[in-house]
C-alpha cells in the first residue's frame, strides 16, 4: 500500500476560511495564512485552497490569497475555484500553487483537461468531482457542478474514468451529502471512483473521527484523506490522525 497523505483543505470566501454542511451555511473558520502555516507545522503532507464562490460569482480565483499561502508553506498547494482556461491555471501554478483543481470548467470543456495536463504535466491537474445520490444513473451518483448548485445529468463515475483519459492526474471526489457532517466520508462513492480510476484518488467530504480517516483508506480505497472542519475546529489534530493510522498498520509519514 502507498504512503497516506493528509490534506487539509482551506475554503475561502471574502479572504477568510469558512465552513458549511452539504456546501450551504458558512461559518468562519480563521485565516487562510494562519491556519495554513499551523497545518503544516502539525504535520500536513499537502493543503488544498478552494475558493468556493469563485465560480457562482462567475470570478477568477483570488491570486493574492495564493501568493500569501504559498509564502508561508513549504508542502504542495493545490488551488481550485473558478480555474476556466489555460491562462487561469498558468497565473495560479505562478502565484505558488504547486497543482490546480478544476470542477464545473472541465465539465463544460472537457478538451481543458487534455490541454492543461499536455501544457502544465498531468501530476499538476486535479479534477475535483461534487456529486449527490440519483439512483436513476448507472452508478447512483450524479455529478453537480457550480459549487454543488447545478446537478447536470450525468453518471460522476463514468465522467472520472474520462478525466483520467484525458489526462488528470488526480481525482478530488466530494459527496456534497456527506459534506461538513461529520459523518464519513461517502465510502460507496469514494470506492467506486476509486475502483474505475487507477490514478490517486482523495477522499473528501464528511470525516469527524479517527475511523473515519481509517475507512477512508481501507474501504474507500484513497490515497489522499482531505478533512476540513475537523481540522479547523480542532476536533482531531493532524498528529492524532497519523497516529492513529500507523497504530492500525496504515503507512504514513509523522
Amino acid at each position: 500500500m502507498s504512503t497516506i497523505k493528509i490534506m487539509p483543505c482551506l475554503d475561502m470566501k471574502d479572504g477568510r476560511v469558512v465552513k458549511g454542511v452539504n456546501f450551504v451555511g458558512m461559518k468562519e473558520a480563521g485565516d487562510p495564512v494562519e491556519n495554513a502555516a499551523f497545518y503544516e507545522k502539525e504535520g500536513a503532507d499537502e493543503l488544498a485552497m478552494l475558493d468556493i464562490a469563485a465560480t457562482l460569482e462567475n470570478r477568477k480565483t483570488r491570486l493574492e490569497w495564493v501568493r500569501k499561502v504559498s509564502e508561508a508553506i513549504s508542502i504542495p498547494l493545490t488551488v481550485g475555484g473558478g480555474i476556466s482556461s489555460l491562462k487561469d491555471i498558468d497565473l495560479v501554478l505562478e502565484a505558488g500553487a504547486s497543482k490546480v483543481s478544476m470542477n464545473s470548467a472541465a465539465v463544460k470543456n472537457p478538451i481543458l483537461i487534455k490541454q492543461a495536463a499536455l501544457k502544465f504535466g498531468s501530476e499538476k491537474i486535479t479534477v475535483a468531482i461534487d456529486a449527490r445520490r440519483n439512483s436513476e444513473l448507472p452508478s447512483g451518483f450524479e455529478l453537480v457542478v457550480c459549487g454543488g448548485t447545478k446537478p447536470v445529468g450525468q453518471d460522476a463515475v463514468i465522467w472520472a474514468k474520462q478525466c483520467q483519459k484525458l489526462g488528470a492526474g488526480v481525482i478530488l471526489p466530494t459527496s456534497i451529502d456527506g459534506d461538513g457532517m461529520q459523518t464519513g466520508y461517502d465510502l460507496d462513492f469514494t470506492k467506486a471512483i476509486a475502483d474505475a480510476v487507477t490514478l490517486p484518488v482523495v477522499a473528501s467530504g464528511g470525516a469527524g473521527t479517527l475511523e473515519h480517516f481509517y475507512e477512508g483508506v481501507t474501504k474507500g480505497g484513497a490515497q489522499v484523506l482531505l478533512a476540513a472542519s475537523v481540522f479547523h475546529y480542532r476536533i482531531l489534530s493532524i498528529k492524532q490522525v497519523k497516529e492513529y493510522l500507523k497504530s492500525k498498520g496504515i503507512s504514513v509519514i509523522l
